[in-house]
């Protein structure tokens, strides 16, 4: 089960001590992704139910590639009415299902992002300790509004690090966004998803998670599938 709360009923101590296992037992180089989801009121019907369909896709899709399955390391964190951490960092390859996310309340961007960059620190530290190569951090937020109180100063955090090529950060705007508040996330403009082409992205985000497992330097210099058939800059 991957949702609200964890996956398969385990608790997020054990899956904590379950990863740090791991990475003992996988000394295989990582990419840490950390995915920040708007899952607020707004998200409600045909948006929601899309972007579940495409985290499950990008699971299924990386899964399938006999590098990025035990590379990608994913943890994944909402943003609903209140900011959660619903799943910790663990190997995709220790994924067995997933459990749909619900929308509702308001939208504590922010909070979330702060929660996401936090874990990706203590995941880097966790990798140096164990001996674990790794690659640049992922940031993945996608958003179909904007953020509720709070976000500038984690924002400056996010784009400072995408600025020093210490973190790969990408805010998605769905239909509505504000593109512009989304942008001060990253060095980088937010990136405008076209309709509801949320499977399109995800498997863009999978080839894109093949390409740097596969990849023998930071992934700040892999050359990713192109954009272009899911969204537009």
């Amino acid at each position: 089960m991957f949702a609200l709360a964890n996956f398969m009923n385990t608790t997020k101590e054990k899956t904590m001590n379950e990863s740090h296992d791991d990475l003992i037992d996988n000394p295989t180089p990582r990419c840490p992704v950390a995915l920040v989801l708007d899952t607020s009121g707004s998200m409600s019907g045909q948006p929601i139910e899309q972007l579940n369909a495409g985290i499950r896709l990008f699971i299924d899709e990386v899964k399938r590639d006999d590098l990025a399955r035990w590379s990608v390391d994913l943890a994944v964190y909402t943003a609903g009415g209140s900011a959660d951490c619903i799943q910790s960092f663990i190997g995709v390859e220790q994924i067995a299902g997933f459990s749909p996310l619900n929308a509702s309340g308001g939208t504590p961007l922010g909070q979330a992002t702060r929660m996401a960059l936090d874990d990706l620190e203590a995941r880097k530290k966790s990798y140096r300790d164990t001996g674990v190569p790794y690659y640049q951090p992922w940031l993945v937020m996608i958003s179909d509004g904007a953020p509720d109180y709070g976000w500038q100063d984690v924002a400056r955090r996010a784009s400072a690090l995408s600025a020093q090529r210490k973190l790969v950060s990408l805010p998605i705007g769905v239909q509505g966004a504000d593109l512009d508040v989304l942008s001060q996330f990253s060095s980088k403009p937010a990136v405008a998803l076209d309709g509801l082409k949320f499977r399109e992205l995800f498997q863009w985000f999978s080839a894109s998670m093949a390409r740097v497992s596969a990849s023998t330097s930071s992934d700040a210099s892999v050359q990713l599938p192109s954009m272009d058939s899911w969204g537009s800059v």
